[in-house]
């Protein structure tokens, strides 16, 4: 992986790409963090001493759940699925993200 084509998150952008890849199926963890990086083109690279604190952080805010299955290769996994909260929560973040995406976009444009 080129390491010069990895980028930092801005604060509070976990959270938000978490509840996206969520919303498309129950993910565990690794998998989660696995479909960041195949989507974003190797760009994004969430270390596992980020995600799962923001995993369980979105667990207690009640926009996600946890419940153990069986992973691909057959081991025991915490799967976790947006909730009814969690899929409200994403649109509010997917706003918000837009809007600050676009002013800056505006903003480089015209500088």
């Amino acid at each position: 992986m080129d390491v010069q084509r990895r980028m930092d998150l801005p604060q509070g952008t976990l959270d938000l790409l978490i509840l996206r890849t969520l919303a498309l199926a129950p993910h565990h963890g690794w998998a989660v963090s696995h479909r960041i990086q195949q989507v974003s083109g190797n760009t994004l690279l969430i270390q596992q001493g980020s995600l799962y604190p923001s995993l369980h952080r979105l667990e207690r805010r009640g926009w996600i759940k946890a419940k153990w299955g069986l992973s691909e290769n057959n081991r025991k996994a915490k799967y976790y699925e947006l909730t009814k909260a969690g899929r409200k929560r994403l649109q509010v973040e997917e706003d918000s993200w837009k809007k600050l995406a676009a002013a800056i976009a505006q903003i480089l444009a015209t500088a």
